[in-house]
């Protein structure tokens, strides 16, 4: 937990005034960008090494590059090579910044702070942000948590930059879930792995003994749900997809239930109280939500197709689907209860694994046509669609938290004897320009994008 002098969960925290260091002419500050209006110039940005004493400098100095490359990956701020810097962190801590220095050198916003290890073992940190045309302080917060904690302290403060220069929520502080694959193709290793949002504290979930698939995390908890398929009986080429709850942070798992023709896990609902999914049954596949409170099933559904890859919107009002009803794969939407459903998608191609986003004013897609595949994003009356990457293969969009960036998975062709198009992670925001891989140690595949962390 990460607090300063009372024990608050770090949503309160940020917004306890206890937190918070004075902040002066803070109505004079004019630094803002604005990312709805599609591509803008990235922000110079000076991220200062956090000053600290003895030990404390290195872990001054690993924050401030965690936050620089938090930023830099943004595609919103150009961090400034901290070679042009002329006020030294000590410099800094000692007293208000130099501004002319700073302005000599093109950086609209600087970031710095200090880092103290307390008597007791905890690290105590405090940050400033400040705009460095209008001469002003935007920001300033102090935060006090065991020392192993600092890496996460940098995606707070990462948040806190970009939510108070953009004015929309930030997304580093947030773990992605997702399938790592290894080994040749006819004998694959898939085994879940979890991991910072940029990559750091890496670590495995599953063994590998069984395959696993297409992991979805809760809205509201760090718990994920994810389709196994495990050997039922003494035959190992008999498989049975099973539906696993588990608690990431514990490593508690609980078996949600056995669903035969089941190919995708449940998505959560958006209270976490009830998940929802598609299974066939008689020859039809339909859309059913199940409580986890109760285990009691409900088909929503109820139609001679193929109804599958359902998402809640957030205010769990409505359900996006696929469905062939109408002759080919496309995007569907209805109210929750399965009624009032509307087809959203007319362009041409067939359309897959549509995704809510958080914010209820987009849904992310997979699309085919002409031999490719296509992530895009359209209005939930399918009106504005607009395709952001294309490829071989691109699949499974999850959303950050705040709604304005994609993670997904990438793959190119192999060749005839099933060599290379490995899958690989990537991310992208809404205007399709900022495209990045994200480093896994093996190939990857079906990630998913936490909530905020608690």
């Amino acid at each position: 937990m990460i607090h300063d002098s009372f024990p608050l969960k770090r949503r309160a925290l940020l917004a306890g005034a206890a937190a918070s260091l004075a902040l002066p002419s803070v109505a004079q500050s004019q630094v803002r960008i604005d990312i709805t209006r599609g591509r803008v110039d990235p922000l110079p940005t000076a991220v200062s090494p956090f000053h600290g004493e003895g030990r404390d400098t290195a872990t001054g100095a690993e924050i401030a590059k965690v936050i620089s490359n938090n930023l830099e990956r943004s595609g919103l701020f150009r961090p400034i090579d901290p070679r042009a810097f002329t006020n030294t962190p000590a410099q800094l801590a000692a007293a208000a910044p130099q501004f002319t220095t700073w302005r000599q050198i093109n950086a609209a916003v600087l970031i710095h702070g200090n880092v103290a290890t307390l008597p007791d073992g905890r690290l105590r940190v405090e940050f400033r942000l400040w705009d460095v045309f209008g001469e002003a302080q935007m920001e300033g917060r102090v935060y006090t948590t065991a020392a192993s904690n600092w890496r996460r302290i940098a995606h707070i403060v990462s948040d806190q930059v970009y939510k108070r220069v953009t004015g929309e929520d930030g997304y580093f502080d947030t773990r992605v879930v997702y399938v790592s694959e290894s080994g040749p193709g006819q004998r694959r290793i898939k085994r879940l792995a979890l991991m910072d949002q940029d990559g750091a504290n890496h670590r495995f979930l599953t063994d590998g003994r069984e395959l696993v698939l297409t992991p979805r995390f809760s809205p509201t908890a760090q718990e994920i749900t994810y389709l196994a398929y495990v050997q039922t009986g003494s035959n190992p080429n008999l498989l049975r997809p099973r539906v696993y709850l588990l608690n990431i942070d514990t490593g508690q798992r609980e078996v949600v239930g056995d669903f035969p023709g089941m190919t995708f896990a449940p998505r959560f609902s958006p209270d976490g109280n009830r998940v929802i999914m598609s299974m066939a049954q008689s020859g039809t596949t339909d859309v059913y939500t199940m409580d986890l409170r109760t285990r009691q099933q409900a088909r929503i559904t109820n139609h001679n197709s193929i109804n599958t890859s359902p998402s809640y919107s957030p205010d769990g009002r409505q359900i996006v689907f696929n469905s062939d009803r109408g002759g080919s794969q496309q995007i569907y939407t209805m109210t929750a209860t399965g009624e009032n459903v509307q087809r959203i998608s007319f362009a041409r191609g067939l359309y897959g694994t549509p995704v809510w986003s958080p914010r209820g004013d987009l849904i992310a897609f997979t699309k085919q046509t002409e031999g490719e595949f296509f992530i895009g994003v359209m209005r939930p009356d399918g009106s504005g669609e607009r395709l952001l990457t294309r490829a071989f293969l691109v699949e499974a969009p999850t959303w950050a938290p705040n709604g304005r960036v994609l993670m997904y998975f990438r793959q190119g062709a192999s060749d005839s004897r099933g060599n290379g198009g490995n899958p690989r992670l990537y991310s992208i925001d809404l205007t399709g320009y900022n495209e990045r891989e994200i480093l896994t140690p093996a190939d990857g595949s079906d990630p998913a994008w936490s909530p905020l962390l608690p």
